[in-house]
């Protein structure tokens, strides 16, 4: 056998002994979608958002077991069940904003300011708003600090068997709280605000900025109550971006993700369930707070007494976001210059207004600090 002979024998060997690759399954084998593939799976999506945006009403919130205690024409008044052994001796009475819905407070169990509170060994209640009909066009501030809010005072306290409790009020519920605590300062240990409007003419919010301009006498005059459909509408002037388009568009992003589609639920329930606000309030609120800002003057008068900022000496902790859109953080900083207070706190917290109080940040870099507080000062 010649050398080329051996070389081509050795040859063929080699390439018997040569295994062609196996074929993988076609399963694992990776492709991109058609185009046709690509148009029904958003179809899919586009359909099975439209069903849960359909579901919207249904969603549970407000689920913190609870019991009303008194129910009447303005408000009911809610007492939480303890979760653990109350360790605070002073009540917990949240004063709720007249613009939404308080289970924002309470949206869902693992982003739930009232839960995070009565887990802490709080007694908490809360002042939940009804609507105004057309008969209240003419209900007033007045008649929500020195009536409302002073009757639910004196139904914690004797309930408590105390003579003072804490007075805890959200966006506006804040602004009235302080307008209760300078009138009624006897009756509260603490004052804990979450981003009140203080100083009007601080607040440089879209809000803020149309309700400078608002002719609210001819408002009043032609509406009488400010309607549902316009305040939404004025929400949807903030972030009309975000309100009004791109939160559908993560939707669909994230329409499978079970988590995700429940918070986008309860959330969109309470930004559509807006109350109307009584009409003497509304004129009030936009006139006297934030075109004359009367309130951080020391001038606001509610009813024959006038509101006096200067005369509050109780504890006062201010809890504000720097990103927050609905309330300058410069509106509700203020409160802590004009007060006579000297245990005073500023809070600030990198959030916007409704993280600020229903969030994961909120329960795990908020709340315990809030809670500390209020402990300290609630034997």
């Amino acid at each position: 056998m010649t050398k080329q002979d051996l070389q081509s024998d050795q040859k063929k060997k080699e390439q018997e002994n040569i295994q062609p690759p196996q074929s993988q399954p076609e399963e694992q084998i990776k492709r991109e979608p058609t185009l046709a593939e690509e148009i029904l799976e958003s179809y899919r999506k586009l359909e099975k958002a439209r069903d849960i945006l359909s579901t919207a009403g249904n969603v549970g919130v407000g689920e913190t077991p609870h019991e009303v205690l008194i129910e009447k024409r303005a408000y009911r008044l809610l007492h939480y069940q303890q979760m653990v052994s109350k360790t605070s001796r002073t009540p917990i009475l949240v004063v709720y904003a007249l613009i939404n819905k308080s289970y924002v407070l309470d949206l869902q169990p693992d982003k739930s300011w009232i839960r995070s509170l009565l887990s802490q060994g709080f007694d908490v209640y809360l002042i939940d708003w009804k609507a105004p009909t057309a008969a209240d066009k003419y209900v007033s501030f007045d008649d929500y600090v020195n009536c409302y809010i002073d009757d639910c005072v004196e139904v914690v306290l004797k309930k408590n068997k105390v003579e003072k409790l804490t007075l805890h009020g959200y966006c506006m519920g804040g602004t009235m709280s302080t307008m209760y605590t300078s009138l009624h300062q006897d009756k509260v240990r603490n004052l804990a605000v979450i981003a009140p409007v203080i100083d009007g003419h601080k607040d440089f919010t879209v809000i803020a900025n149309l309700a400078k301009n608002m002719d609210v006498d001819k408002m009043l005059q032609v509406m009488g109550n400010l309607q549902s459909e316009q305040l939404y509408a004025l929400y949807l002037t903030l972030k009309p971006f975000k309100q009004g388009i791109n939160k559908y568009l993560n939707l669909l992003q994230n329409v499978n993700n079970e988590q995700f589609v429940g918070n986008f639920l309860r959330l969109e329930k309470w930004l559509y369930d807006t109350p109307p606000i009584a009409g003497e309030t509304f004129r009030q609120w936009i006139s006297d707070i934030y075109q004359k800002n009367l309130l951080v003057k020391n001038e606001l008068k509610l009813g024959d007494k006038i509101v006096d900022l200067s005369t509050i000496k109780v504890p006062l902790l201010n809890i504000i976001a720097d990103e927050d859109h609905l309330v300058s953080p410069q509106c509700s900083a203020p409160l802590n210059d004009v007060v006579s207070s000297t245990d005073k706190r500023l809070m600030r917290f990198h959030t916007g207004h409704v993280g600020l109080i229903a969030s994961l940040y909120s329960q795990n870099n908020v709340l315990p600090k809030v809670g500390q507080w209020l402990m300290a000062r609630s034997q």
